[in-house]
């Protein structure tokens, strides 16, 4: 399943013996479409295939075990309230204050069980690639968060100006605001949404990368023309799945960091202290 999941990777890299070594993937080697759309220029490629059906799964899952809902609640309901009752209480109310927090939570919620699964794609068969390794999805997530703490920040503050007055740390000297209010908007408006998406993409990459390393390298030094060589394949492989176990870990912690900076992002709009 792992080799067969990672053969355009594989085809791209060169045999024992091909040109003057081994290189480098490039970006192309990136780009694996599955067809072209007809008429419109436009690709469907492995990763919109796994967002269309995470979407399906998800949406499947909560549609089964919350129509029948009971005061006893089914093997299915039971896990679905788990891990509400994880967002809702131990992320949103914590991190925003009871009197605000529940308006949040079906958000908070769906971005969690939205990028988990996107995340455990990359170690689930025939998948085996973390959707959020792509930077697009990310970045898109994170322009939801933006706008929403944005547009509640104004809302609270009655308007942008005010909201960016809040922003200014109060007290200062008047010979630093030029210097601190460029910093302060930069963070608000620049740093917060980049880390958030950054911090996503750059574990779900670097993950996924890792694994390719162990699988692709176990791989050469198992065809290679060395008795020796072949034995050390065993322990790549062997390692490729520790690291994957590790992986899964860091996969649910990447989804619960990006929900939890969320809800302290929603809990900085609303709050009335800077």
């Amino acid at each position: 399943m792992v080799l067969a999941a990672l053969s355009p990777v594989l085809s791209a890299l060169p045999m024992s013996g091909e040109g003057d070594g081994h290189f480098p993937p490039e970006p192309q080697d990136f780009w694996q479409p599955l067809f072209a759309i007809p008429g419109t220029g436009f690709y469907f490629t492995r990763s919109m295939a796994a967002i269309a059906i995470s979407a399906i799964l998800l949406s499947w899952w909560l549609v089964r075990t919350t129509r029948n809902v009971s005061v006893v609640p089914s093997r299915g309901q039971h896990y679905t309230e788990l891990v509400y009752n994880f967002i809702r209480n131990d992320i949103a109310k914590d991190s925003i204050g009871a009197k605000d927090f529940l308006r949040f939570v079906p958000l908070l919620f769906a971005l969690f069980v939205f990028i988990l699964l996107n995340n455990l794609f990359g170690i689930i068969p025939p998948i085996q690639m973390p959707t959020m390794s792509r930077v697009a999805y990310p970045i898109a997530l994170t322009a939801i968060v933006y706008v929403v703490y944005h547009w509640v920040g104004i809302k609270k503050h009655h308007g942008i100006v005010n909201y960016i007055k809040w922003m200014i740390p109060p007290g200062l000297p008047a010979w630093l605001l030029p210097l601190v209010v460029p910093l302060e908007l930069m963070t608000f408006f620049i740093n917060r949404p980049l880390t958030l998406a950054l911090r996503l993409f750059g574990n779900m990459f670097a993950g996924h990368m890792l694994l390719v390393v162990f699988i692709v390298g176990g791989w050469e030094l198992f065809t290679s023309d060395s008795i020796g060589l072949k034995f050390v394949a065993l322990p790549a492989w062997l390692m490729a799945v520790v690291m994957t176990l590790f992986e899964a870990l860091i996969q649910f912690l990447q989804a619960y960091v990006f929900v939890l900076l969320a809800a302290s992002y929603f809990s900085d709009a609303v709050s009335g202290e800077h």
